[in-house]
C-alpha cells in the first residue's frame, strides 16, 4: 500500500512517515519544498495545497492519504485568522478534489481536540463542538468537508482529533515544553505563563500520535463512511504541575512570570476509549517520561534525533544514561531504566 503524507517534513509528519515505513508501508512525502536532508531514494513530491494544479501529479499511484499539513498556532489564528481558513480549509478541499480526480478513496485527517472547548471532561466524541478560536474553527470546517465527501460515497475517512502534541526533537518555542526546557537549562531566565498556571491539558507524545495515524490507516472504514476518534493520553496536567515536575527532576527552581490570562478553556482532556476499542490504540507515554525525555534531549544533529523511532530511542537512552545528561543524579539511573517507552 502506497500512502501519501502531506506535511511530511513537519513536526508530526516526520514521525508519521517513519512509523508508516516501520510498519511496512510505501510512503510518498508531500512537501512544499524539498529539503537538502532528504535521504536518497525517498519518494518526495513537491506541491502546494494552495496551488491545486500542482496536486494532480503529486497524488498519482497513491492508495491512501494521511493529511497532516496545516497551520496550527491557536493564538496566532486569533490575530490573523484568514490564513488558517485559506490553508486548513481551502487546502483540504483542494486535496479532496485531487483525490477524487485520481480515484483515491482513503483518507486519514489530523484534526484537533481543541474543537470541543467544553466544561464536560474528559471529552468523548459525543461532546458538542464549540471551537474557541479560528484555528479550531478551521479544522472543524475541514472535517465537515471531509464528512460531506464521504457521505457522497466517494471517500472512506478517519478523523483523528489529537490533543496537545509534545516530545521528540521539538524546538518550537511557542509550545510549553521547549520553553520550559530553556528555563531548566539556563537558556532562558523565566517561564512566561498566561494566567495562574492552572490551565490543564492532555499532553500526547509525538510517537503515540504517529502510532494512532498508522492504526487509522489499518482500520479505514468502508466507502461512504467517516469516523472520528479522540487521541490523547487521557490524563490532564496543568502548567503549574509541569513546572513542579521539572523542578523535582532537576532539583532546580523554575522561575515563572505570570502574564494576563487569555480566553481559553481551563481544561481539555480526551476520552480515547473509542480509539482503544476500535483502533486498538492507547497512549504509552506518561507525563513524567515525556518531561524526562525533554530534559535529556541532546543537541540538534545528535543520533537521538534520527527519523527512525527505534534508532532514536536507543540513542536517547544512551545519551540519558551517560555523563551528557546535565540532570543525572546518583538516585536516578534506575528510574531512567524504567522509563515508560512505546514499542
Amino acid at each position: 500500500m502506497r500512502i501519501l503524507v502531506t506535511g511530511a517534513n513537519g513536526y508530526l509528519g516526520s514521525a508519521v512517515t517513519a512509523r508508516l515505513r516501520r510498519d511496512g508501508y510505501q510512503v510518498a512525502e508531500l512537501v512544499r519544498r524539498e529539503s537538502v536532508r532528504t535521504p536518497t531514494g525517498t519518494d518526495v513530491r513537491v506541491a502546494d495545497l494552495l496551488e491545486p494544479e500542482s496536486l494532480t501529479e503529486a497524488v498519482r499511484d497513491i492508495d491512501a492519504v494521511c493529511h497532516l499539513a496545516g497551520l496550527t498556532r491557536a493564538r496566532d489564528s486569533v490575530a490573523d485568522p484568514l490564513p488558517y481558513f485559506r490553508v486548513n480549509v481551502g487546502g483540504t478541499v483542494a486535496l479532496l478534489d485531487a483525490m477524487a480526480r485520481a480515484g483515491i478513496e482513503n483518507l486519514v485527517f489530523a484534526s484537533t481536540a481543541a474543537i470541543y472547548a467544553t466544561d464536560v471532561q474528559p471529552m468523548s466524541e459525543d461532546v458538542p463542538d464549540a471551537p474557541p478560536h479560528p484555528y479550531a474553527a478551521s479544522k472543524q470546517a475541514a472535517e465537515s468537508a471531509i464528512a460531506a465527501q464521504a457521505a457522497s460515497g466517494r471517500l472512506a475517512a478517519i478523523v483523528l482529533r489529537l490533543s496537545n502534541l509534545v516530545g521528540g526533537a521539538d524546538t518550537d518555542d511557542t509550545r510549553i515544553l521547549p520553553r520550559l526546557r530553556a528555563v531548566a537549562t539556563g537558556a532562558s531566565d523565566r517561564l512566561r505563563v498566561y494566567g495562574d498556571g492552572t490551565a490543564t491539558r492532555d499532553y500526547l507524545h509525538l510517537e503515540d500520535a504517529a502510532r494512532a495515524v498508522a492504526a487509522a490507516v489499518t482500520h479505514l472504514p468502508g466507502l461512504g463512511e467517516c469516523r472520528r476518534y479522540n487521541i490523547g493520553s487521557e490524563t490532564g496536567t496543568s502548567v503549574a504541575e509541569l513546572v513542579a515536575l521539572t523542578s523535582r527532576i532537576t532539583g532546580r527552581a523554575i522561575s515563572v512570570e505570570h502574564l494576563p490570562a487569555v480566553q481559553e478553556p481551563p481544561t481539555l482532556v480526551c476520552d480515547s476509549s473509542r480509539a482503544a476499542r476500535e483502533l486498538g490504540w492507547r497512549a504509552t507515554w506518561d507525563i513524567e517520561a515525556i518531561v524526562r525525555e525533554m530534559l535529556a534531549d541532546p543537541p540538534a544533529g545528535h543520533p537521538a534525533h534520527d527519523a527512525d523511532p527505534a534508532r532514536r530511542r536507543a540513542a536517547l537512552d544512551q545519551f540519558a544514561a551517560g555523563d551528557n545528561d546535565p540532570f543525572r543524579t546518583d538516585a536516578e539511573p534506575a528510574a531512567r531504566a524504567n522509563r515508560k517507552r512505546p514499542t
